[in-house]
């Protein structure tokens, strides 16, 4: 039995309501039960968002995570608000770009990845939430990363077809990113 509560946090904009998004249709394409509820403040870029995603081998009974096992956080106001809430022994994914903070907390995994300095060297900064993505699932993989690119085009869509490539890239970066950093090379 097994239940993976997962918060991802920035700025409207960042793409944080994708990466959950997308968490969830694999969770769903892997046939296990999911819930994704989105939080944002009014603005659609600039003001806050976050979204919780329960991924389960059982129906989820309640859909808020309050307590997530893993975390990304892909700005400072959000690494400062939601570092405590991470269960002893989770995981947590700081994009050290806009974090100038420190998350210091012993009892949980912190994952340093540099994701916005990364996706600018991909040619574009919101491209970040992929790369912090692909560094939660190097360390907890709550869902195959072939299931987050089979569902990538539905997400996506047509409109951004174009992008799928370089999401693609993205993950595979910080996926690349979290094994290096946790082999301290």
């Amino acid at each position: 039995m097994y239940t993976h509560e997962i918060l991802i946090a920035g700025f409207g904009g960042q793409g944080v309501l994708t990466a959950g998004q997308l968490l969830a249709y694999a969770g769903n394409l892997e046939g296990q039960h999911v819930s994704w509820v989105p939080a944002y403040g009014p603005e659609q870029r600039g003001g806050t968002a976050n979204c919780s995603v329960v991924i389960s081998d059982q129906p989820v009974a309640c859909p808020m995570v309050s307590e997530p096992t893993a975390c990304i956080v892909l700005n400072q106001p959000s690494l400062e608000k939601f570092t405590p809430a991470v269960q002893p022994g989770g995981t947590l994914v700081v994009n050290t770009s806009l974090c100038t903070g420190r998350a210091t907390r012993t009892d949980i995994t912190v994952v340093p990845v540099p994701a916005t300095d990364l996706a600018v060297e991909l040619g574009n900064v919101r491209f970040a939430n992929m790369i912090a993505l692909g560094a939660l699932l190097a360390v907890v993989p709550v869902v195959k990363v072939e299931s987050i690119l089979e569902v990538l085009p539905k997400v996506m869509g047509e409109d951004k077809a174009r992008y799928i490539p370089i999401n693609r890239e993205a993950l595979s970066r910080g996926m690349e990113e979290a094994r290096r950093v946790l082999a301290g090379c």
